[in-house]
C-alpha cells in the first residue's frame, strides 16, 4: 500500500512540475525524485538548469535527505554553486508515502547567477556579509557525486584517500555514512574502488563505525 500511495503522489505531481517551471521561466528547473530508484532517482524533470535527465543521479542534497530519513524536513531557499560556477537557489521538499516514509523529493532550482552578481555589488556597497554558497554536484551519473565527496575529503585531510590509515579510513566512512552515501545501492563497491580496498573491508569497517555509533 505504501508503494501504491507513493506512485499516486508521483503521478499527481507530474503535471505540477511543468506548471511550476513554466511559471518561473527559463531560469527555473523542477526535478521530481523517486529514491526507490536508487542512484537513478530522477523520475521527471522540467526545465534545464542543472542538466538533469530522467534516470539521472541524486546530488549531495538528496543524499542528505536520505540520511535524515523520517526526520527530513523542507529545506527552502538554500544557495549552491555548480561545477561551472553558476549560482543556484534551490528548495527541496521531501515526499512521504501513506505510511509516512520519505520516498522521494520535489526540488526547485532557479539560476540566480545574474541576480547574485548584481547582489554582490550591492552587498559590497552596503558593507553587509554575503550569503553562504555551497558547492554541489548536479549530475546524471552518481559516480560524479561520489568523486566530488571523495575530493572534498581529500582536500580536508591533505592526502589521497587511497593512502589513509585504517583509523583515518574509519573516520572517512563515518563521514560518508552520515552524509547518506551508503543508502544508495552499489555505493560500497564504488567507495572500495576509490579507497583501494576490498568490498568486504569496507563492509567490515562500516559495520564497526555503526556499532561504535550505537554504543555511544
Amino acid at each position: 500500500m505504501a508503494d501504491d500511495s507513493a506512485d499516486a503522489i508521483l503521478a499527481a505531481l507530474l503535471p505540477v512540475i511543468d506548471g511550476l517551471a513554466e511559471t518561473f521561466g527559463p531560469t527555473c528547473e523542477v526535478v521530481l525524485h523517486d529514491y526507490r530508484r536508487g542512484e537513478q532517482s530522477v523520475a521527471a524533470v522540467s526545465g534545464a538548469v542543472t542538466g538533469r535527465k530522467v534516470g539521472g543521479a541524486l546530488s549531495e542534497i538528496g543524499l542528505a535527505v536520505l540520511a535524515q530519513g523520517g526526520a527530513a524536513t523542507n529545506d527552502i531557499n538554500y544557495v549552491t554553486r555548480t561545477g561551472d560556477g553558476r549560482i543556484i537557489k534551490s528548495s527541496t521538499m521531501p515526499l512521504r508515502d501513506g505510511a509516512g516514509h520519505v520516498f522521494g523529493a520535489l526540488c526547485v532550482n532557479v539560476d540566480v547567477t545574474a541576480l547574485r552578481q548584481a547582489g554582490d555589488l550591492l552587498t559590497a556597497l552596503a558593507g553587509t556579509p554575503p550569503v553562504q554558497v555551497t558547492d554541489t554536484t548536479f549530475s546524471n551519473d552518481f559516480d560524479d557525486v561520489v568523486d566530488a565527496l571523495i575530493r572534498a575529503e581529500e582536500v580536508s585531510r591533505g592526502k589521497p584517500v587511497s593512502s589513509l590509515t585504517r583509523v583515518e579510513r574509519l573516520a572517512l566512512l563515518h563521514v560518508l555514512d552520515r552524509r547518506g552515501v551508503f543508502t544508495v545501492r552499489n555505493a560500497v563497491p564504488r567507495i572500495a574502488e576509490r579507497l583501494g580496498v576490498s568490498r568486504s573491508a569496507v563492509y567490515a569497517d562500516l559495520n564497526e563505525c555503526r556499532s561504535g555509533e550505537e554504543s555511544r
